[in-house]
């Protein structure tokens, strides 16, 4: 039983008189005795609480920043009208701080016997992966509204938080370069590995393996083969999900920017003809998208990727090396999205690099915090001295890192959050003009 502020309101008013007139245990039981068997009454004409059927609906999809509407159905089978006050609990995460929690969730109802009716509920998830209902908490009210009865029921349902995918808006300008490297607007590209496509004039500059002798035997200039960038390649997209990945830069995990990079490269290798694989793996595998079509790959990456979250251990290189070399037997584009601090990639990386190099054209991408930069660039006080001092040699320890992958055989891209999506794709389609996927 749950009492209301109007109970506490008429006990104070009913002991007001006889407190200041007739102060006495028998004017005080007097009183108490019929707002007793008031609220005894009213307790007993509300509605119960547990006959209470809900149903659920609505989305079950809805992407980051965006909002999604769960309809609930309260069916009231009792004799008695419904009166009552229904909080729709659902994690905090599933709306911005503040008081639109509060209005979203908490909803007046009155239904009369045997009728239905549907609530709405709005969600505005604040980060990925599935937001689940907790349960419906129901607050019955009697008709003098005095007393309630109270009771939980658990309506499961759930809502998919996808990655908001806001790299898409670079897709266009890419896929305009595409065409031009794919030789439907204007300039074909040459290179090892690629399609013959045609000859043409040499010109100071072309490389001389690209000559071809019995044409130019047939004629009296020199002609050079020209090569169209070769389809169907295969690409696999490596995550890694370990500790490193959870460190925010600004106010986007790590993980995020290079979910948001792996989404814009798998739309652009797709329409390349180009397939794509995913493997997300921190000590074991988190993610696999294996084997899609181009028309299904990027909304399996993106259902597959939208629940996952930053393991807080060491990656175990080793462990990724073999399951790479497992997703990838003939000859990729090895795209790893991780870190680029040295102890990691020192201790684990280097040892294993080799042999995926060996087999594979290796991409390393990593987010390199912008705060760096300014830290490196600050002057004008000794604090300012001694940040900038830290910022250069976090600078240098990275470009250190970096030109060890390097030498190992490996590309490596470093880059702020927002540019990580845009220069990887460049970074794929250079790859790709140049014959080396």
């Amino acid at each position: 039983m749950a009492l209301t502020g109007r109970t506490a309101l008429l006990a104070a008013l009913g002991s007001l008189p006889v407190g200041i007139l007739a102060p006495s245990w028998t004017g005080m039981l007097a009183v108490n005795a019929l707002l007793s068997l008031a609220i005894l009454c009213d307790y007993a004409l509300a509605a119960p609480v547990r006959t209470l059927k809900f149903t659920r609906s609505g989305d079950t999809t809805v992407r980051l920043g965006e909002t999604a509407e769960v309809q609930l159905t309260v069916t009231n089978t009792s004799r008695r009208r419904l009166r009552a006050h229904l909080r729709d609990a659902w994690p905090p995460s599933s709306w911005p701080a503040g008081a639109e929690q509060a209005a979203s969730s908490r909803h007046p109802l009155t239904v009369p016997a045997g009728e239905r009716r549907r609530l709405n509920t709005t969600l505005r998830p604040t980060r990925r992966g599935d937001r689940r209902a907790e349960r419906v908490t129901v607050r019955s009210f009697g008709p003098l509204g005095l007393a309630a009865r109270q009771g939980n029921h658990e309506v499961p349902w759930a809502v998919r938080v996808l990655p908001p995918f806001t790299s898409r808006k670079h897709l266009p300008s890419r896929l305009a370069r595409l065409r031009d490297l794919d030789g439907r607007t204007s300039v074909l590209t040459r290179g090892d590995g690629t399609e013959f496509d045609s000859l043409r004039a040499y010109v100071p500059g072309d490389d001389t393996r690209s000559i071809d002798w019995r044409a130019t035997a047939r004629q009296s200039a020199v002609a050079v083969r020209t090569w169209r960038p070769e389809r169907d390649r295969h690409i696999l997209v490596v995550l890694d999900t370990g500790r490193t990945s959870a460190g925010r830069v600004g106010d986007v995990p790590r993980l995020d920017a290079s979910l948001d990079a792996a989404l814009l490269l798998t739309a652009l290798a797709t329409r390349a003809g180009d397939r794509v694989d995913l493997l997300a793996y921190d000590r074991r595998v988190r993610a696999h998208v294996q084997g899609r079509s181009a028309g299904e790959v990027l909304s399996a990456m993106v259902n597959a990727l939208a629940p996952i979250e930053p393991a807080l251990v060491e990656t175990d290189a080793r462990g990724l090396s073999a399951a790479v070399l497992a997703g990838a037997p003939r000859r990729s584009l090895i795209v790893l999205l991780t870190g680029l601090d040295a102890a990691p990639v020192e201790e684990g990386l280097l040892p294993v690099l080799p042999p995926l190099t060996q087999r594979h054209t290796v991409l390393v991408a990593s987010v390199a915090d912008p705060h760096i930069e300014k830290m490196a660039e600050t002057r004008g006080s000794v604090d300012a001295v001694y940040q900038a001092a830290a910022g250069a040699q976090a600078r240098a320890r990275r470009l250190r890192t970096a030109e060890q992958l390097r030498r190992h055989g490996a590309v490596v891209l470093d880059t702020t959050p927002d540019n990580l999506a845009p220069a990887l794709a460049d970074t794929y389609l250079a790859l790709k003009g140049a014959g080396r996927l």
